[in-house]
């Protein structure tokens, strides 16, 4: 059951269409996630870099570094460090960081500087009190090059994060070369991230049983009139009646195109069947008149043999073979084969077969110009032989045989003066076993197969033979072949 299940046309879609959405899916997955992610870095890159910007103009401006402003360390921890390596300030309630290449949180005295004049700027003025925070004790600095980042984390209050820190420079302050370092935290950024992979996770599986459940009526929907299609013809098969047609759906698709072909696939080969039945049925009853009569006359010559009739019995062994070797080439004919592609002059071929033939109450006329197919031998001389056996059969006084070249065709005309084949006719005439002159005697004239002998030989050498009427008021018979 699983096996059947899974080799069916509406799994193997249903699957791979829900293989194909959930590659995407994993793929816009991805790239959303890496975009949020890329974009809240930023965002916290941007506000690490302001914020040690501000500090960096503060001090920069002169302020000193105990004297600093320094914003909430929960949102943004600072620390200030100059070139020895020493905290000289840092962000209230700081009680770890990591990432910014100073581990201390707690700021360390600054050394005392001189001015030129001598006195003790960081010691007591005259009047005994500690000149601490005055902007006057602090140069200018200048603020080189671009901010450093680095990613790392801090306790702040208790509360541990991960920040994107930025780092700043600031060149000849009263306290020499410092280094401002401020963070952003990556809290927004880590939440965004974890509540869009929540919904993905969560989302996909639903959006996928939806894609395979839609999927999966679509193609049964879909292939419905396959299933009708395939049913219809497992019943055909099993009753053998070529008659019935499989159920064409009333749409322009694939499957209203397969229906209308398999129907007629199922036409032509019903009209084969019927065919091949009627060859069948027609073959056996004109091969029996000819057996009949000849056993008959073997009996009658067995029995008395001054009764024998020799010449009788000859002439019925003469059409049964020729009746034999009509039935051969039309099977093999049938079964496909294909002409040889020797070169044939038709003039030479006619001059052949008239040559060969006995002189009959009809005259003969011939107007041939060589011209040159490509064939099999054997069977255009039958063709030629039949049209001839047939003029000679009809004509009164005269047949007239005509071969030339026209344009592209080799064009061979057999004609008499008979009565003529009437004009609904001319396409029945060509059917196997059809003869009109159903009334006169069988040992008068064929068995009807020498013109549809003719006829797919024609076909089959790329060709066509028709009849028309011909000047001399009877049947005019031309076979039209490819120059070779």
């Amino acid at each position: 059951m699983r096996r059947r299940l899974f080799g069916s046309v509406r799994a193997k879609t249903t699957l791979g269409a829900t293989l194909v959405v959930a590659v995407a899916l994993l793929a816009a997955g991805a790239a959303v996630l890496l975009a949020l992610r890329a974009n809240l870095t930023g965002q916290a890159t941007s506000e690490a870099e302001s914020s040690a910007r501000q500090v960096a103009v503060s001090i920069a401006t002169g302020t000193a570094p105990a004297a600093l402003e320094l914003p909430d360390g929960e949102d943004t921890p600072v620390q200030v460090v100059d070139s020895d390596g020493r905290l000289l300030a840092a962000s209230h309630d700081l009680e770890r960081i990591s990432g910014t290449g100073e581990s201390a949180v707690k700021p360390v005295t600054p050394p005392v500087a001189h001015s030129n004049s001598g006195d003790d700027d960081g010691g007591s003025d005259r009047h005994g009190g500690r000149r601490g925070g005055n902007d006057d004790n602090y140069a200018f600095g200048q603020i080189t090059g671009h901010a450093r980042l680095s990613a790392g984390s801090a306790t702040v209050d208790g509360s541990t994060e991960n920040y994107r820190f930025a780092a700043l420079d600031v060149k000849n302050t009263r306290q020499g070369d410092l280094t401002v370092y401020a963070g952003a935290p990556l809290s927004a950024e880590q939440g965004a991230v974890r509540t869009a992979l929540t919904v993905m996770l969560i989302g996909f599986p639903v959006l996928l049983g939806v894609v395979a459940a839609v999927t999966w009526l679509v193609t049964r929907r879909a292939l419905r009139p396959v299933e009708g299609i395939r049913s219809e013809m497992s019943a055909i098969t099993a009753s053998q009646d070529l008659a019935r047609r499989v159920p064409e759906p009333d749409t322009y698709d694939e499957v209203a195109r397969l229906a209308r072909t398999t129907n007629e696939t199922l036409a032509a080969l019903e009209t084969s069947v019927e065919r091949q039945r009627r060859f069948v049925a027609d073959a056996s009853h004109e091969l029996r008149s000819p057996i009949a009569s000849l056993r008959t006359q073997l009996e009658v010559g067995a029995a008395h043999p001054e009764l024998l009739d020799v010449d009788g019995a000859v002439a019925d062994t003469v059409r049964l073979q020729e009746l034999a070797a009509g039935l051969l080439l039309l099977a093999r004919l049938d079964a496909g084969e294909r002409p040889a592609g020797t070169r044939i002059d038709l003039a030479a071929l006619a001059r052949e077969e008239l040559s060969q033939r006995p002189a009959g109450p009809a005259e003969v006329e011939t107007h041939v110009t060589s011209v040159e197919v490509a064939g099999s031998r054997g069977q255009l001389a039958r063709v030629l032989g039949n049209l001839l056996d047939n003029a000679q059969r009809h004509a009164r006084s005269r047949v007239e045989v005509t071969v030339r070249a026209e344009g592209a065709w080799a064009v061979v005309e057999v004609g008499d003066d008979g009565a003529g084949v009437p004009e609904a006719e001319r396409e029945r005439i060509f059917e196997r076993f059809v003869r009109l002159d159903d009334a006169r005697a069988r040992d008068d004239g064929g068995a009807g197969l020498g013109l549809a002998i003719a006829r797919d030989v024609a076909v089959r050498h790329g060709g066509a033979l028709t009849v028309r009427s011909s000047p001399g008021g009877g049947a005019l018979f031309e076979l039209r072949l490819p120059v070779a």
